[in-house]
């Protein structure tokens, strides 16, 4: 079953660290978000291979916004 990797927050997107195809582990950082002068990462729950990527560097995500796709 797929996870939905969703923003837990309004923030900037300031890096995407993973790309469509690549592996990751729980706790791997998928995206890094930025928010108050703070930088966030992101993480996958479950181990799997990310099939889809939502989110560009200097796109702005609202809470709950889709940011990526595990398998």
């Amino acid at each position: 079953m797929a996870e939905e990797v969703r923003a837990e927050m309004v923030a900037n997107v300031f890096k995407v660290v993973v790309s469509e195809g690549e592996s990751v582990q729980p706790g791997d950082t998928l995206v890094i978000l930025e928010s108050m002068k703070m930088e966030i990462p992101v993480v996958p729950e479950t181990a799997g291979k990310v099939t889809q990527v939502k989110v560009h560097e200097g796109d702005v995500v609202q809470e709950g916004d889709l940011i990526a796709v595990i398998e």
